[in-house]
């Protein structure tokens, strides 16, 4: 069986935070011939896991490289690799998979207000817009 699965249950399968649910998390994921993870759901996941969780980005990225290197896991290979890259640097996953759309559509600029994102990407084609 082929199956997607949102950010809820990959918590879930990752933190064993809720017994019953990353029990069937892990069921799921265990039975699944192949297992698509979105890019966004990666994204919400970093964010989550981060935030509600207050773990090290290093550590996100260690955990979420095992996952999504594994066979029957299907992702943007491309695009995980750019977010886990950023946060292995202690930087942010979503900001790296923004950027390489803006890289891959040929933009001139990628304009933010965030600055830390400036400062992550020195020397690309991110600009920061004066707050003011």
């Amino acid at each position: 069986m082929r199956i997607a699965i949102d950010t809820n249950v990959l918590v879930r399968f990752l933190t064993r935070d809720h017994e019953h649910q990353a029990q069937r998390a892990k069921s799921a994921i265990q039975a699944a011939d192949t297992v698509v993870v979105s890019t966004t759901v990666l994204c919400e996941t970093v964010w989550v896991l981060s935030r509600a969780f207050k773990l090290p980005r290093s550590s996100i990225a260690e955990v979420l490289l095992d996952f999504v290197t594994s066979d029957r896991v299907e992702v943007n290979r491309l695009e995980a690799e750019a977010g886990l890259s950023y946060l292995r640097q202690g930087c942010d996953f979503a900001d790296a998979v923004i950027l390489l759309h803006a890289e891959r559509a040929r933009a001139d600029q990628l304009l933010t207000f965030d600055q830390d994102f400036a400062g992550a990407a020195e020397g690309s084609l991110v600009a920061v817009i004066p707050p003011a």
